[in-house]
């Protein structure tokens, strides 16, 4: 798999990855959802950067343009419900893309340091030689994205697999990275230092799903 981590080389993203972080800034929701856009914008930029394009002539009101423009058929999936300030900010960008949406969260059977991944809801078109984006904001233990990438198999296979993240940990990325194929990328934005007892990324930044749309009931 090949990790494109943005965080390697200085930039605005900083600024959007160090709010979302910052424990008062994070409190204000609509702000930490537009982070999570605006990162997922700069990620499907440089995604987009490898992609296949192919020319094509523009009519202008002066005449012709010949432009080079993505020619690849892609479908954005986003895992439920963080994922989907994500989803809106990889949308911004390829907008004529397919979407998919299903939902993955962790249920814990009897204590804090186990759990599955629960898969429930799942909307998907068909997935045969297109471009998969996949996108979770968090990439803790890379369950979830394993999780959700399996339950998307019977829609067709990919001709190439993109994963995305805001913020990941090694095991995670580890786990992932000898999960899927060669030809699979992983664009994250930053990779922190390691999981807790509990599998949450440290330092991290909490909750995504709590912090963008409110606290949760069930665990």
């Amino acid at each position: 798999m090949k990790i494109h981590n943005i965080s390697t080389e200085n930039s605005i993203l900083n600024s959007f990855i160090a709010e979302m972080r910052d424990v008062n800034i994070q409190k204000d929701s609509m702000r930490f959802r537009r982070n999570i856009e605006r990162i997922g914008e700069i990620l499907g930029y440089e995604m987009s950067k490898t992609l296949n394009y192919s020319t094509q002539e523009i009519t202008t009101p002066l005449g012709i343009s010949k432009m080079n423009l993505i020619k690849n058929n892609i479908v954005l999936c986003s895992i439920l419900r963080a994922g989907v300030p994500l989803h809106n900010g990889l949308l911004n960008y390829f907008d004529k893309a397919e979407n998919a949406f299903i939902s993955a969260y962790r249920h814990h059977k009897h204590n804090p340091e186990s759990f599955e991944i629960i898969v429930e809801y799942l909307a998907c078109p068909s997935l045969k030689d297109k471009i998969l984006i996949l996108a979770d904001p968090m990439l803790a233990t890379g369950q979830s994205m394993i999780a959700t990438y399996e339950a998307l198999k019977p829609f067709g296979t990919p001709k190439e697999v993109h994963l995305v993240s805001l913020i990941g940990a090694p095991e995670g990325v580890d786990l992932v990275n000898t999960h899927f194929d060669t030809n699979c990328h992983l664009w994250i934005a930053t990779i922190d230092e390691k999981l807790d007892e509990n599998s949450y990324i440290v330092p991290g930044l909490g909750d995504a799903g709590d912090l963008a749309f409110g606290q949760k009931l069930q665990q």
